[in-house]
């Protein structure tokens, strides 16, 4: 009989597993180990490795989304919303150093993986980051001309390199510290008049 709490427990333990030996060296029995469950327990909720890595990502992206879009609703002006927005990018990577590591450095690995697993997941991210774009445009704090598209490609972009630098840097500093600089530096490109 199947466990519902059994996957999750696998993919609380790939994350830790994948952090340390990285993608490529670990196997499906370190994992096992590393949840504490047989190695065959594993292939009754995923077929392969590659699978555990896949649904780790987007369930973890799926929770990040429905986070970010929870917090950035309670802020009222676009500015702030996209304060926010980075705020929250920086703090969930600093507050989870072994997510971290595997969303910035081994995913980026597996180029199969980002030709189409992580597609969705990544769109509902970006599409978020637009909509508020889309809303400073409306309230007349965006350019008008601002192409919505590249500049949501641009601030995740940004977001993303200072992430992976913090973590190859073996996170030499605060990444939150980062946010309200990378926030302004963007907003000063985007808004109408300057931040």
């Amino acid at each position: 009989m199947r466990d519902p709490d059994k996957p999750q427990a696998i993919i609380d333990a790939a994350i830790r597993v994948f952090a340390r030996n990285g993608y490529y060296n670990s196997r499906v029995s370190d994992i096992a180990r590393e949840a504490g469950i047989a190695s065959g327990t594993i292939y009754l909720y995923f077929k392969t490795k590659d699978d555990i890595l896949v649904r780790l990502f987007r369930e973890k992206m799926a929770e990040w989304v429905a986070l970010v879009r929870k917090e950035v609703a309670a802020e009222r002006e676009p500015l702030a919303k996209i304060r926010k927005i980075v705020a929250l990018h920086f703090r969930v990577i600093q507050e989870n150093p072994d997510l971290a590591e595997v969303v910035q450095v081994e995913l980026r690995q597996g180029h199969k993986f980002f030709r189409g697993a992580s597609a969705h997941e990544i769109t509902a991210y970006f599409a978020l980051i637009g909509a508020v774009l889309e809303e400073g445009m409306a309230a007349g704090l965006f350019r008008h001309d601002l192409p919505v598209k590249l500049a949501t490609k641009m601030l995740f972009g940004g977001m993303d390199q200072v992430a992976t630098s913090w973590v190859l840097g073996k996170r030499g500093y605060r990444l939150v510290d980062a946010a309200d600089a990378v926030a302004t530096i963007f907003l000063k490109g985007v808004t109408r008049n300057g931040v």
